[in-house]
């Protein structure tokens, strides 16, 4: 068996890692395989979180499965769009009732609590559910982080989602972990900032007050609870975010 050691994996290119093992379709060869699993560990080590060796079952297939012609893009309609010199700087959309996967984690940490929720929901989506099928990747998942009393910081409890793709909408899969919830989630209108990178309660918390400085004192968005939109896994560098404003009348 190849094995990869820290310094080896320090040595690699995180875009180059990605780009090799993800745009294929065949299975990995066991030192591809060992070398992504090794590259998730470490990703891991960044949210310290553990990435367990049941993991390296559901990180092969998705990562054999990763191109985005294979993601189910989460339906929405566009109702607005804000630009500055050709930028955009947010969107306000509708987003259609519809069944969710959830999974709620009260780790120390925000990354801690989103990492170990979506290693759940990875197995639910590669097999480990009613029918033994890989149900495919919707995008994003969604993590909902709600704000203390006083809105100085984020509360402990963060609940991750999984939008089960159209397939499943209207007979949905029962998971084998009974930590996995599916839920049925009313339509809500969102006000979406891109943003890119990792997502850390400070990296969420100075997108938040970015997008509080846009759009000025608005008296009809909630201010108790924010929505983090992400689409590429924990293990793509620089991936893309979004941060979710909620409207009252959702």
């Amino acid at each position: 068996m190849a094995l990869i050691s820290l310094e080896d994996l320090e040595g690699l290119d995180d875009e180059q890692l990605h780009e090799e093992v993800t745009d294929r379709s065949e299975p990995l060869n066991e030192e591809e395989h060992d070398r992504m699993y090794a590259h998730w560990q470490a990703v891991g080590r960044t949210h310290q979180v553990s990435v367990p060796t049941e993991m390296r079952g559901p990180i092969q297939e998705m990562t054999r499965r990763n191109q985005s012609s294979e993601h189910e893009q989460v339906p929405f309609v566009t109702v607005s769009r804000h630009e500055k010199l050709g930028v955009v700087l947010y969107e306000e959309r509708v987003y259609p009732e519809g069944k969710w996967a959830c999974v709620s984690k009260g780790d120390a940490l925000y990354e801690q609590s989103i990492s170990n929720a979506f290693m759940k929901l990875m197995r639910f989506i590669c097999k480990e559910n009613s029918t033994g099928r890989y149900l495919g990747m919707s995008v994003p998942i969604v993590n909902k982080v709600t704000m203390s009393d006083d809105g100085s910081n984020f509360m402990k409890e963060v609940l991750t989602a999984y939008y089960l793709p159209a397939e499943f909408q209207a007979s949905p899969l029962e998971p084998t972990d009974p930590d996995i919830n599916i839920i049925h989630r009313d339509a809500i209108r969102v006000i979406a900032r891109a943003f890119y990178g990792t997502t850390t309660e400070e990296t969420i918390s100075h997108q938040i007050s970015i997008l509080w400085e846009l759009l000025g004192n608005s008296g009809d968005v909630h201010r108790d609870h924010f929505m983090v939109a992400v689409y590429e896994n924990p293990g793509v560098p620089q991936r893309r975010n979004e941060i979710w404003f909620i409207r009252r009348d959702s």
